[in-house]
């Protein structure tokens, strides 16, 4: 009785834990291809030549426009939105609704974003619009994605969901192997070996 109240037990076990391992590798799978393969362009990237590709444009704001710069004076706020449509408009810059550092004699508004960089600048006495953007390239582009770096706060919360899956698919997979650790006697060997060999090679090599 005992025994038939054990396998019942087991194959609950095993099917959930089953259920859940499939359904985390699914979710993580390709983004967890992404991060190794980006996990190693990253290791790697003083090697990776890259070719920064940078473009400017110019711009000078009509009279009225220029007057509501004039008029304001704070140390960090947005553009006014007729201001940021009027450099969209000329420059392709996306200024609208971004915090822009005020000083007495211009506004400068820094445009971030993966792969890349951009800033506008604005002279607060003559109306002149200078907008300069960064591409450094898909490599980059994707590296930034992997950190988290200028990516917004959507993909921040994707990576926390992502980690979580990975985390899910790591533990089922732990206990999916100390259920069948029985008939394999290199399991605990195996994970002990993952489990060491990085502490190693930390206390020997990182210094």
């Amino acid at each position: 009785m005992r025994d038939t109240v054990d396998r019942q037990r087991r194959a609950f076990w095993l099917k959930h834990l089953h259920r859940w391992h499939w359904i985390s590798s699914a979710i993580s799978l390709v983004v967890l291809l992404l991060f190794s393969v980006t996990g190693f362009t990253l290791n790697h990237a003083a090697r990776i030549e890259a070719s920064p590709r940078v473009e400017r444009h110019a711009a000078t704001l009509p009279p009225d426009l220029l007057g509501q710069l004039v008029a304001q004076r704070p140390k960090s706020a947005p553009l006014p939105p007729a201001v940021a449509t009027f450099i969209t408009t000329q420059t392709g810059a996306p200024v609208d609704g971004r915090a822009g550092d005020w000083s007495d004699d211009e506004v400068a508004v820094s445009l971030p974003r993966p792969g890349g960089d951009g800033w506008v600048s604005i002279d607060r006495e003559t109306g002149e619009i200078q907008y300069e953007t960064t591409d450094r390239g898909w490599l980059a582009y994707v590296n930034d994605l992997h950190k988290g770096r200028n990516t917004g706060p959507v993909w921040s919360w994707f990576i926390d969901v992502f980690a979580l899956a990975c985390v899910v698919f790591a533990l089922t997979g732990l206990l999916l192997l100390q259920m069948h650790a029985g008939q394999r006697r290199m399991t605990w060997p195996m994970v002990a070996l993952g489990l060491v060999l990085p502490v190693v090679v930390a206390l020997l090599f990182i210094h």
